[in-house]
């Protein structure tokens, strides 16, 4: 181990533990979501990777985010994006080193941004040494206890111990040579964990401490709500196909047994100065499920898939903004926001039109709590939908039953500048084919250009860094407005949204900050422009 390492095992983030007058940075943060393999690529290789992310971390700065989450770049054989995880405290060779990471996270605090990694402990990568071990050693054998091993139904056991499906499609165990089964929620490729097994549990806090260590400021919990499985597996008992993000009610999410695990990983957390913090990625069947894992003793932050669900309506988005704060409020937690993710179609796609979604970036950073933005969705980058299939490597793509299989058309690297593919995403083309109209999507192309969607977001986030009443609180002070129309206070900054295809004629309540489109007519501020939002200074 270098010098330079070892310093970075020792290290505390050294930046400031308060944002505003609120303790606790991350109570309003804006926080970027980088997914490595699409984000830059340093070396030509078409795939994006550690010192492609180092050197682009300045624009992240000067777009105005206070943190940037990693999506997983661990060694793992990819058969889910890097989802499978051999080693967690190893990096793929295709991302880099170990160095490389102590090197994003010393230059993003030197930055003052703080980093977030992405951790899967639900399951890892048939490939770990747990794993390759359990299956070496055979039935009956400790190893095994620390995943879900069971003999089959039926007189040879060649049914699945119950009937349970895979996300990705399928059954969601898978027979051994030996005759027992193992469960894996999501491909074949991911054993999930027992998470009653002691040693699992050990092996976690000692992992969130190697990353701690190192830095990091914070982790993201890929299916926080999954861990724990409802004593004796039972049969869901119905034919249906699940969702990969959705809120049914099922015997293996959010069981009770997962609080008593983060409870025991926020002690960890807490062992660290800095305000380090958990985020879970915890689909629940309501905001009030969400808000359990979130209480005082428990996690930070919790993304709210309520809101991102929501489609363009007035009514359904003052609903889900009153459910979510009413829901955060008891445990004293900040609500998130958040429209786009590696996993769901980009939300200009989803909403219809880059109006809109140049709208619900601004409704969003209005309202009180962390927000977070997707790679790309300052950019107004559309889903990719015409990707060839030869070219998609979503695992659920290749299952008969599975999902969409679509999520790839959100991962393609985004364009940076130049007029051709891969549009300085680096020298060697890209991983996923880029559409010839993302040319006047780049950053390149944007900057500078006061009518563009980044110049809109980095304007966003400036004067939400400037003016203490946006981020902070847990309230909104909704306003008489018309059908369609969103209006609500916040201090003496109010914020409105037209949803509709048509401009409204309403009482100017102050001075304009910041539209997110013209006005139907620009001499006249009575009149909100079709799918528009505006700002006001009250």
């Amino acid at each position: 181990m270098t010098q330079h390492l070892a310093d970075a095992l020792t290290s505390d983030s050294g930046l400031p533990t308060t944002t505003g007058t609120r303790p606790g940075w991350w109570r309003e943060a804006v926080i970027y979501q980088v997914y490595p393999r699409s984000f830059a690529d340093s070396n030509g290789d078409g795939m994006g990777d550690l010192e492609g992310i180092r050197s682009r971390l300045p624009y992240l700065k000067e777009l105005g985010v206070d943190a940037v989450w990693l999506s997983p770049f661990y060694a793992s054989p990819q058969a889910d994006a890097g989802y499978d995880v051999a080693d967690y405290r190893a990096i793929d060779p295709m991302f880099g080193t170990l160095h490389d990471a102590d090197a994003v996270i010393r230059e993003a605090h030197g930055l003052g941004l703080r980093i977030i990694v992405d951790l899967v402990p639900n399951h890892c990568s048939d490939q770990h040494e747990w794993f390759k071990q359990a299956l070496r050693e055979g039935p009956g054998t400790p190893l095994r206890e620390r995943f879900h091993f069971r003999p089959g139904q039926g007189a040879d056991g060649s049914e699945p111990p119950n009937d349970w499906e895979s996300i990705f499609g399928g059954p969601a165990w898978t027979r051994v040579p030996d005759g027992e089964w193992y469960l894996h929620l999501f491909a074949p490729e991911q054993p999930d964990f027992n998470w009653e097994h002691p040693a699992v549990q050990d092996e976690f806090r000692s992992i969130l401490r190697f990353w701690l260590d190192l830095g990091a400021d914070g982790f993201r919990i890929d299916v926080a709500h999954g861990l724990v499985k409802a004593p004796g597996l039972p049969d869901l008992g119905r034919d249906e196909q699940l969702k990969l993000l959705g809120n049914q009610v099922l015997p293996f999410f959010d069981q009770d047994g997962v609080h008593e695990i983060y409870r025991s990983w926020r002690k960890v957390l807490d062992e660290y100065a800095g305000d380090r913090i958990g985020v879970a990625e915890a689909w629940t069947p309501s905001a009030d499920r969400t808000a359990l894992y979130l209480r005082p003793d428990e996690l930070h932050q919790a993304f709210n898939f309520h809101y991102l669900s929501t489609g363009w309506d007035a009514v359904a988005l003052r609903a889900t903004i009153d459910d979510s704060l009413d829901s955060m409020r008891p445990v004293g937690a900040p609500t998130t926001w958040v429209l786009s993710n590696h996993d769901v179609v980009r939300h200009r796609t989803r909403f219809g039109s880059l109006e809109r979604a140049r709208a619900a970036a601004l409704l969003m950073l209005a309202l009180p709590g962390s927000a977070y933005v997707y790679q790309g969705e300052e950019l107004g980058l559309p889903e990719v939908t015409d990707l060839p299939d030869e070219v998609r490597q979503d695992p659920s793509f290749f299952k008969e039953n599975g999902q969409e299989g679509l999520r790839d058309g959100c991962r393609v690297p985004i364009p940076w500048s130049g007029d051709q593919a891969p549009y300085g995403f680096g020298d060697g083309g890209s991983w996923l084919p880029q559409p010839a109209e993302w040319a006047g999507l780049s950053v390149e192309a944007q900057t500078g250009d006061p009518a563009s969607t980044l110049e809109l977001y980095r304007a966003a986030l400036r004067i939400r860094r400037e003016r203490g009443d946006l981020g902070a609180g847990d309230a909104v002070e909704w306003l008489e407005a018309p059908e369609g129309v969103l209006a609500f206070r916040r201090g003496d900054f109010v914020c409105t949204v037209n949803t509709t295809g048509e401009p409204v004629r309403m009482t100017p309540p102050g001075t304009v900050l910041l539209a997110s489109g013209d006005a139907a007519d620009p001499a006249d501020p009575g009149v909100l422009g079709a799918d528009t939002a505006v700002w006001w200074q009250g």
